[in-house]
């Protein structure tokens, strides 16, 4: 699926192909909860880095996270001009990028599930819906972004 976003200011525009648009996975940790600054979580989709296609980018910097005193390898790529996180890159795994499902302006599919994760790490004051269609993790899922969207006859190939 061809996905198209953009930061608040429309300082910087992006787009590039995703065979797992469906923002399924809410992330409570830290990090994401900080630099994304959404409703307690993140939630993160997966495209192809060589798809990746980007104008504005002298408004764009990277920011790493720390991690137990340590610097995350991981770019969390940001709008200089508004603040608005728009994607991870992680040298780890180069051919992936996974923007934000928030800065995406292409209309993305809704979810059959919604999957917690990473809650050890969620404040008290968040509340996490229960019941069906909701899934729980206490730090990673069981299933990548990948394998999720395999599971459920969402892969686009």
């Amino acid at each position: 699926m061809h996905l198209s976003g953009s930061c608040h200011c429309k300082a910087i525009r992006f787009e590039l192909e995703s065979k797992t648009p469906y923002p399924y996975m809410r992330c409570y940790c830290s990090i994401c909860r900080k630099v994304g600054g959404s409703a307690g979580y993140a939630i993160n989709l997966m495209g192809d880095a060589d798809s990746l296609k980007t104008t504005g980018t002298e408004a764009k910097a990277v920011y790493h996270a720390e991690i137990d005193g340590t610097q995350s390898p991981a770019e969390r790529h940001f709008c200089t001009r508004c603040g608005t996180h728009l994607w991870v890159w992680d040298p780890r795994w180069p051919d992936l990028v996974h923007p934000h499902a928030g800065v995406i302006d292409t209309p993305l599919p809704k979810p059959p599930e919604t999957v917690h994760i990473m809650l050890d790490y969620k404040p008290d004051w968040i509340e996490v819906p229960l019941g069906i269609g909701h899934v729980h993790f206490k730090n990673y899922p069981d299933l990548s972004i990948e394998e999720w969207h395999k599971s459920k006859g969402l892969y686009q190939s």
